[in-house]
């Protein structure tokens, strides 16, 4: 991964933090990741208290990793749709978790 001209110190850190899980994302078959994201989200509505909330909060930290690393070359549409969806995965971990 290379980090564009502009990208500010932050950036560079986790784009080269993020180097070595992309490369391992990226030899696992296709189906893995899906089908992980899938069970998060599924573990995070079924799961009650700390179980579902955990789960969500760990999606929610994928996608917005991924997110994070894609931000530069996504339109503004994406980025408000990447946003919206980390943020009511943390809404939800709350209402899990205090709810």
């Amino acid at each position: 991964m290379t980090s564009s001209p502009a990208a500010g110190g932050l950036r560079r850190t986790v784009e080269r933090w993020s180097a070595t899980p992309l490369v391992f994302l990226h030899q696992l078959p296709r189906w893995v990741l899906p089908l992980t994201l899938i069970a998060l989200l599924l573990a995070g509505m079924l799961g009650t208290g700390w179980v579902g909330a955990t789960a969500m909060l760990m999606l929610a930290a994928l996608l917005g990793w991924l997110a994070y690393l894609s931000w530069p070359s996504t339109p503004l549409p994406g980025r408000l749709l990447r946003l919206g969806a980390v943020v009511v995965l943390i809404l939800l971990a709350a209402g899990h978790a205090f709810g």
